[in-house]
């Protein structure tokens, strides 16, 4: 495993210009082929936000907190049945990058979209703020019926703050290695990856390729769990990859419960702290935890004025992170990083921030 790697000093093109994907790929953002501080590859999806009462759920049989994936016709009467709602580009680690994009940090992401609204949303979204985009766009017969279009996330959220989702992955299920541009993988500084992938044979090619890349060129690697249920069909898989491939492991309780088949946080904690990965452990409210040569270290929560949408803090908290850690913080600063760009992105509907963080990160000597 390569070192976690020295900051990079080329700044972001933050005011790309806007646009639409060509057949292909769609680049965009920084075009001088600079330095990025970290490559996020993960399902490329349109988050639709949208406030909902109560009945809505009911009315769609969707089970009140939980991430359901649906098929395309479901996925469209849901559309039809929430009213006003907001769309916005999203996905786990394509929100990572964008935070560290609103950082000040240089980054670019790696996905797949349909030539579509959707995928134009997408596109359009990720370029305006400032992600360099190798974004492969399906021909309009690729994949089986169930899996065409851009994917996209209906994001639920009732009176009380709680996120009810069910996903329609697209097209986005069935990136493979040739979608994977080695030349922009070779520029990162940390090349993250979304644990949701693994579900599916071509991403995880993908997925092992962009691995290879990144090692051969001395870039770090990340990787989210995602999911615990995602680590339960892959536990094997994905130790070894901890032990073998990932220099940084970000993971909840549960996550790293279920990786290490522990019985408690604390046991959990004690076998990530012997693989020698940086691990980051989110505990919500509690704040996370940090493994990493100093053993682990409690980092207290970030405070937040509201709580609005817990939609998109563990990407924040994932990006903060990040950035602290190519910008020559240490790994508790870098948690702490993590800490306040949650708290902005709950306080809030969506999981991208609103208010400026790099500004917030400088109040607190933080950038």
């Amino acid at each position: 495993m390569t070192a976690v790697p020295e900051p990079a000093t080329t700044p972001p093109d933050a005011h790309a210009a806007a646009g639409h994907p060509d057949r292909g790929h769609a680049t965009a953002g920084r075009l001088d082929g600079g330095p990025l501080d970290v490559v996020g590859m993960g399902n490329a999806l349109v988050d639709v936000l949208a406030a909902v009462p109560d009945r809505v759920l009911d009315d769609l049989s969707l089970v009140r907190g939980s991430m359901e994936l649906v098929d395309l016709a479901r996925a469209e009467r849901i559309y039809a049945a929430i009213g006003s709602a907001v769309e916005v580009s999203g996905g786990s680690a394509a929100n990572t990058v964008s935070g560290v994009a609103a950082l000040g940090g240089t980054a670019g992401f790696i996905g797949k979209v349909a030539d579509d609204d959707m995928g134009k949303v997408f596109v359009h979204d990720m370029r305006a703020c400032g992600v360099e985009l190798e974004a492969a766009v399906a021909d309009a017969d690729e994949g089986e019926a169930e899996v065409r279009g851009t994917g996209r996330s209906f994001v639920l959220v009732t009176g009380d703050a709680e996120r009810t989702m069910a996903t329609h992955l697209g097209v986005s299920a069935i990136l493979g290695p040739g979608d994977v541009r080695d030349e922009l993988v070779a520029r990162a500084g940390i090349l993250y990856l979304e644990g949701y992938l693994w579900d599916r044979p071509s991403a995880k090619e993908a997925m092992r390729r962009a691995v290879k890349t990144a090692h051969d060129h001395d870039s770090s690697v990340a990787l989210s769990l995602s999911d615990s249920f995602c680590v339960d069909r892959h536990r094997s898989e994905f130790l070894d990859l901890v032990v073998n491939e990932i220099d940084v492991l970000f993971g909840n309780e549960e996550e790293l419960r279920s990786l290490f088949s522990a019985r408690s946080l604390d046991d959990a904690l004690s076998s990530a702290g012997e693989t020698g990965v940086l691990v980051a452990a989110t505990c919500g409210p509690k704040g996370s935890i940090v493994v990493g040569g100093r053993g682990p270290v409690e980092v207290p929560a970030a405070p937040a004025t509201q709580i609005v949408d817990k939609t998109g803090a563990g990407d924040m908290y994932a990006s903060g992170f990040l950035y602290g850690l190519t910008h020559g913080h240490d790994p508790v600063d870098s948690a702490r990083l993590g800490s306040l760009c949650a708290a902005e992105v709950i306080g809030h509907l969506g999981a991208r921030p609103q208010r400026d963080v790099a500004v917030m990160a400088r109040a607190e000597g933080l950038a």
